[in-house]
């Protein structure tokens, strides 16, 4: 068995405090050749934040010996060992702390801790061994820096507290921060330990959460070079500007050296409180690398007299060298690279963990001044024996206030509650000076939306100015987000948004479709009113409609007028004069019935437009069939024994009219009372625009009234063929034969084009195939007559009829 491990600096006392803290950088190991016992391992390189620690430790040892309110009349001792960050001597410090340096007598141990309480280690790993070696024993273990989530596991970590918070609020901060600043791509780089793994992996998964993408995370640990190389590589490909490291201090020197001498600059690094307030990492070539850093750090405390203790008071009292009262053998040559910091203390104002032991030490005196019941006047029951369990129950139950205000208690798990400063690496243009200035805060004590607090006018950005780090660009309003096969939900392609949805927002992830009579703008950020299209007046299509129905009108009215005014002629007075008229009459009716069909649909002109158009043709078509009847009739009257006409005179002809068309006027009232026709707004047609139309309400009635005259329309064109070989000059039936077929072609061309025409088109249809058939009509019928009357007046005598009439036959 090798030499005994004694404590770097030791005090007695009636309660013993545990200290085990990293006060060196380097191990050098000895021989091991079998021929003699092992000796002690050597230690250098002073790692002065972790002495500091100490020194700390010692001075609020001391400050509580001088307190009169804890613990009055009882004084604390330490045994603080130095580990020099090595795992070997981490556990061989643990070891002389649970045990002490001497093995009693005899085979056993004596089952007393010599110590109440372990504060320490530095870093997470060490600190997890750390706490699951002395865990078995109930021994208190309460760390001022390992803040790795995995310690908060209470059944694997039952007697560790700390008095950092635990990394799952870090690695939350670090997810605060790329969001506030709108980075949805960064990178990520973390140590191969368990601060870095778990940290990270905390980070990663709040930040997918988050909709922030990792576009690579790498890892290294300090021994692993080749590993190192293949993360400055990724870093070099990459195309995200911003890198979260979550590394531990010495990997995040290495990490620099590289990135210096591949001079890979202007990238964003964010940092945590395991190295951005590390002063030692400033230099003119880190800076180059990375002026700007933002990152998470401890706050800075100073607390009164420490800075002359470190320089005086310490090397009086507590070490070992230049007094005399250790209770162990002091070998002097481990102490002389400290004595060179014996005059140094600019670094203390910078310390940013002290404040952490500072309060580890203060809660085992408070958990130790209540379990020995004291008092201020009377003292604490020295008889008393304190076991480790009763100090991590009574640990659990700590409710105090310090010096400088901050409230410690620990929580289910163990930890303090975070508070971080905001830190930007900064220099100053005066003097050349690197600082680490506080920008922001984020205390997760207060609500989640008032935890983080920036403020972006302070910081200096890497590269001059805030970077952009994101995979793909925002989508503006009028596109929507369409992942890119393969790749993050932060790649993405910007895609219109298709007609009648829109998006409003930016980097909106769905289109959405706008009310029934809205439409999108031409930009699809905005949802606008329908186009409204009905056939109106004002438009060219309505004014030809228009003129083409007066001009039918007025040529209506002048056939009148020259019939009128030849009503005595032979030519005007065959076949009824009277029906001639009435014809006339419905045909102007026709004409006008057109124009209801152009214009804003209404109520009223809906009910109007299909039912005059009804009517009027009805009595067209009965005037017509009329005529027919009367050149049948008349025909059969020459006949030796007929008197047919007696019973098909004007008075019957006038009564056939009124009796077929009250026919539709009764079908016409009974479509107005059942389901009488009703404007409409047509959104199915055109997605883009609204139609006005009139519905029809009831389509049975509407194809009963076509279909009623259809029907008047055929009878009188059978009739009319039958009577086209009847004498010429008493015939007019083969006109009639023409203008009903030219009717019912119209009629039934109209038929499909109505079906099949969009919006306004269907009514220009109705329209045209009502001017055309009431043409057709005029035409056929009237147009001989009048070239009689006008330009033969010789054959308007009624010999002449008759003669050609005799002639015929």
């Amino acid at each position: 068995m090798g030499e005994p491990k004694y404590p770097l600096l030791s005090k007695d006392g009636e309660a013993i405090i545990g200290g085990i803290f990293a006060m060196h950088s380097k191990e050098t190991l000895p021989s091991f050749e079998f021929t003699q016992n092992p000796q002690l391992l050597s230690c250098s390189s002073v790692n002065l934040p972790d002495f500091r620690l100490a020194q700390i430790m010692i001075f609020t040892i001391e400050e509580i010996n001088r307190s009169k309110m804890l613990l009055p009349n009882v004084s604390i001792g330490y045994r603080i060992y130095d580990t020099c960050s090595s795992r070997m001597s981490s556990m061989s410090a643990t070891m002389g702390l649970m045990n002490g340096p001497e093995f009693p007598g005899g085979d056993r141990c004596n089952g007393q801790s010599p110590i109440h309480a372990i504060i320490g280690e530095t870093e997470s790993s060490a600190t997890v061994i750390l706490s699951r070696t002395t865990g078995p024993f109930k021994i208190p273990v309460i760390s001022h820096t390992a803040s790795c989530e995995c310690l908060s596991n209470r059944k694997d970590h039952p007697s560790f507290f700390r008095t950092i918070s635990s990394d799952y609020h870090q690695s939350t901060a670090l997810v605060y921060i790329v969001k506030h600043f709108g980075w949805s791509w960064v990178g990520a780089v973390n140590s191969d330990n368990d601060y870095g793994n778990y940290g990270m992996a905390i980070f990663l998964d709040k930040a997918q959460k988050e909709g922030i993408c990792v576009e690579y995370s790498v890892k290294f640990y300090r021994t692993e070079p080749e590993k190192l190389k293949k993360v400055i590589d990724t870093v070099k490909k990459s195309t995200a500007k911003v890198i979260v490291a979550f590394v531990s201090f010495i990997e995040m020197g290495l990490l620099i050296d590289q990135l210096s001498v591949q001079n890979i600059t202007g990238l964003q690094i964010i940092g945590v409180e395991g190295w951005i307030t590390s002063r030692s990492l400033f230099s003119q070539n880190s800076f180059n690398v990375m002026a700007g850093t933002l990152g998470f750090a401890l706050r800075k405390i100073n607390f009164e007299g420490f800075s002359d203790y470190v320089i005086k008071a310490f090397w009086e009292t507590a070490f070992p060298c230049l007094q005399n009262s250790s209770h162990y053998a002091v070998n002097c040559s481990r102490y002389q690279d400290l004595l060179t910091l014996k005059d140094y203390n600019e670094d203390v104002p910078e310390q940013r963990y002290s404040s952490h032991v500072y309060k580890a030490v203060y809660a085992v005196a408070h958990s130790l001044h209540n379990l020995l019941k004291c008092k201020e006047q009377e003292g604490c029951a020295k008889d008393l024996t304190i076991q480790p369990q009763q100090v991590v129950e009574a640990l659990k139950k700590v409710n105090f206030t310090v010096k400088f205000g901050d409230h410690v208690w620990f929580d289910n798990t163990g930890a303090a509650v975070a508070h971080y400063e905001v830190v930007n690496w900064q220099q100053d243009w005066i003097d050349g000076s690197f600082q680490f200035k506080s920008v922001g805060y984020y205390d997760a004590s207060l609500p989640p939306d008032q935890r983080f607090v920036v403020n972006n006018e302070n910081i200096i950005w890497a590269g001059g100015q805030k970077p952009i780090s994101v995979c793909s660009e925002s989508c503006p309003p009028g596109t929507r987000k369409a992942a890119q096969k393969g790749r993050p939900v932060c790649c993405y392609d910007c895609i219109p948004c298709a007609d009648g949805e829109i998006s409003n927002e930016t980097d909106s992830t769905n289109c959405k479709q706008c009310p029934g009579e809205y439409w999108s703008n031409a930009e699809k950020n905005k949802c606008v009113l329908k186009a409204v299209e009905f056939l109106s007046f004002a438009e060219v299509m309505g004014k030809v409609l228009v003129v083409f129905s007066l001009f039918g009108v007025g040529l209506t009215v002048l056939v009148a007028l020259l019939f009128y005014s030849k009503k005595d002629t032979p030519i005007v007075k065959a076949n009824n004069s009277e029906l001639s008229f009435l014809l006339l009459f419905s045909l102007t009716l026709c004409f006008l019935c057109s124009l209801t069909f152009i214009g804003q649909p209404n109520e009223w002109s809906c009910m109007l437009r299909h039912t005059a158009f009804g009517i009027t043709f009805v009595l067209c078509i009965s005037c017509v069939l009329g005529k027919t009847l009367v050149v049948l009739m008349a025909f059969k009257s020459t006949l030796p024994g007929s008197n047919v006409m007696k019973w098909f005179g004007p008075a019957q002809q006038r009564l056939s009219v009124l009796a077929f068309a009250l026919i539709q006027v009764l079908i016409c009232v009974l479509w107005l009372t059942i389901s009488p026709p009703f404007p409409n707004k047509n959104m199915n047609y055109y997605k883009e625009k609204i139609i006005l139309e009139c519905s029809l309400g009831s389509t049975i009635c509407f194809w009963a009234v076509l279909g009623y005259i259809g029907l008047l329309a055929v009878m009188c064109f059978v009739l009319a063929f039958l009577a086209r070989t009847l004498p010429d000059n008493f015939n007019e039936a083969k006109f009639i034969t023409f203008s009903m077929l030219i009717f019912c072609a119209v009629w039934i061309a109209f038929i499909p084009a109505y079906v099949s025409s969009p919006g306004k088109f269907t009514v220009a249809v109705e329209i045209f195939a009502i001017l055309a058939s009431s043409f057709g009509l005029l035409f056929c019928i009237f147009a001989p007559k009048c070239y009689i009357i006008l330009l033969k007046p010789e054959q308007n005598t009624k010999q002449h009829m008759m003669g050609k009439t005799s002639k015929t036959c």
